[in-house]
């Protein structure tokens, strides 16, 4: 960058030099890093060192530039000019991969990717792409992968929907944890419906306890969690069968073999309560009380005539 005008000048100036800081004994001696940037600053001043053409210039456009770039980072810009200058030399997203998905749709992905057409795979950053597509109601885990020089790779693994949880009028499908996925839309209606204030929590454990006597289970409406404390089962034809808080798989076991033996869910009634231990309670429906008093009240006609005829 700089060429010496004469050497022979330069070389009797450094002479010069040294001759003068010996004639002085010693007094003043200059650190090692010093001393070159000291020996080019005597030759400028000699002028043996000629300065290159356009070196102001160049000069001059540097710093111009530092003081952009300089302003650029001051002002936030930096993001915005990375992005276009990459996406101007080939790196610009054209492709993006999405894999595992089956509730989440490919628009909400893009969506979080915030892609705008110019987005450069180099300024994608993928940890916070990964934690955006997370938030997603779905999706469980994520992984989110650059392939160079255009391509996003998106996989993931989703949540499964385990059942339909009513609170109220409220109705959202959870997973086997109780925790809310998204509300009820009419989509997985085949899913059991569980009913009651900690019902999501105590719902995966009850509903495995039913599934396994299949000839209960096949006809259950709903599962409804009573003082989040214990079970009724609610049966398709409406009837309710209230169950105790413990020794669920004994009870569950008898009225399975008393539906089986003597139809007990088919008959005409509404109710059967069975939350006392060696002990059940059948509530009628209003026809059949109706048939019930009538038959109670032909029965105590008949006696009355057979005393009389006695």
């Amino acid at each position: 960058m700089f060429a010496l005008k004469d050497r022979t000048s330069g070389a009797h100036g450094a002479a010069a030099m040294r001759q003068a800081l010996a004639a002085t004994h010693g007094a003043f001696v200059l650190p090692r890093f010093l001393r070159k940037p000291f020996r080019l600053a005597v030759r400028l001043f000699e002028g043996s060192v000629t300065i290159p053409r356009h070196f102001g210039a160049v000069g001059a456009l540097g710093f111009l530039g530092l003081t952009g770039f300089y302003g650029m980072l001051l002002g936030g810009h930096a993001p915005e000019v990375v992005k276009a200058t990459t996406s101007t030399f080939g790196f610009a997203i054209e492709k993006v991969d999405v894999a595992g998905n089956r509730e989440t749709s490919d628009i909400d992905v893009l969506g979080e990717l915030a892609l705008d057409g110019e987005t450069s795979l180099i300024g994608l950053n993928a940890e916070e792409a990964r934690k955006a597509i997370a938030a997603l109601p779905w999706v469980e885990s994520v992984d989110v992968r650059k392939i160079y020089p255009g391509t996003v790779h998106v996989s993931m693994r989703e949540r499964k929907a385990f059942a339909i949880w009513q609170r109220d009028k409220e109705l959202s499908l959870i997973d086997s944890e109780g925790d809310d996925i998204v509300p009820f839309s009419g989509r997985h209606a085949d899913l059991p419906l569980i009913v009651g204030d900690g019902a999501g929590t105590a719902a995966k454990d009850f509903v495995a306890q039913v599934a396994a006597f299949p000839h209960l289970a096949g006809k259950v409406r709903a599962y409804i969690r009573v003082a989040d404390r214990r079970w009724d089962i609610l049966f398709e034809n409406g009837v309710r069968v209230m169950l105790p808080e413990n020794k669920v798989e004994a009870t569950l076991a008898a009225l399975e073999n008393l539906d089986q033996e003597n139809g007990l869910l088919s008959r005409d009634i509404l109710a059967v309560d069975m939350r006392i231990e060696d002990r059940m309670s059948v509530r009628l429906t209003s026809d059949a009380m109706e048939r019930r008093e009538k038959a109670l009240k032909d029965r105590d006609k008949q006696l009355a005539r057979a005393r009389k005829r006695v």
